[in-house]
């Protein structure tokens, strides 16, 4: 079945000046069908992501130019498997406040600055954007939690500072996902990502969700390493492809 038209993105689009589209495809006749809803909408780069073992995609991709900027690969947990762990530090961790928010960009753009996603990696974008984008998913997402669905926990220092956030979200009545994670340099070694971990693992038990999952860039080796020790499993993995559309 051929992919739906990629989709304008306006948040994309504004940060970096040029016109972006956002597609995830299977297959060679759905990056057909998506290249030419990008010549229709005159998207100048399209940010598209395909299962990395779906080699159909990929080639049909590299094609016309597009080059791979990231891997993503998803871990899992079954939350009813084993014994709950058990943080390894006593950490203050608790849901995020009004008083909170102002502190939820700093902790962001010190925590993301430089970080390798596929924005940095791309040379035609302003890398100083890249981590405004960072800045900006943190704090939309800690600004509107939906209480239903979605919870932002934050950890403090002893002495009341913000050291760190995570946010957390239901995709289904069984799956949880720990979504966006950041813990102030300042912060590292005090164990608050383990922390942060064990409670998203709860929230989701306490929702009823079985499952919970999480995702990173492949590089990323410092988180994985905690999720394994934490019981998660590799499960899947995403190619992050750049295609633009010009003859630079």
């Amino acid at each position: 079945m051929p992919a739906e038209p990629a989709l304008f993105s306006d948040v994309d689009s504004r940060r970096f000046g040029v016109r972006i589209g956002r597609a995830s495809v299977a297959g060679a006749a759905e990056v057909a069908a998506t290249l030419d809803a990008c010549a229709s909408e005159s998207i100048q780069m399209l940010i598209v992501r395909c299962r990395t073992d779906d080699f159909q995609a990929l080639h049909a991709l590299q094609a016309p130019g597009a080059l791979l900027m990231d891997t993503l690969v998803y871990y899992q947990r079954n939350l009813r498997k084993g014994a709950p762990p058990v943080e390894l530090k006593a950490n203050s961790i608790r849901p995020v406040e009004d008083r909170d928010l102002p502190h939820i960009a700093p902790v962001a753009r010190e925590t993301f600055h430089g970080y390798m996603g596929h924005y940095h990696v791309d040379s035609r974008l302003d890398s100083a954007k890249a981590d405004d984008g960072y800045v900006e998913w943190a704090t939309r997402m800690c600004q509107t939690p939906d209480r239903t669905r979605e919870e932002v926990l934050v950890a403090e220092h002893p002495a009341g500072v913000l050291a760190g956030f995570a946010t957390l979200r239901l995709n289904d009545p069984n799956e949880g996902e720990g979504v966006l994670f950041g813990v102030h340099p300042s912060a590292e070694g005090r164990g608050i990502y383990w922390s942060f971990m064990v409670r998203a693992m709860e929230w989701c038990l306490g929702r009823g969700a079985g499952r919970m999952v999480v995702s990173t860039q492949i590089t990323n080796l410092v988180v994985q390493k905690v999720w394994v020790r934490l019981g998660f499993e590799p499960i899947k993995s995403y190619y992050t492809l750049h295609l633009w559309f010009d003859a630079d």
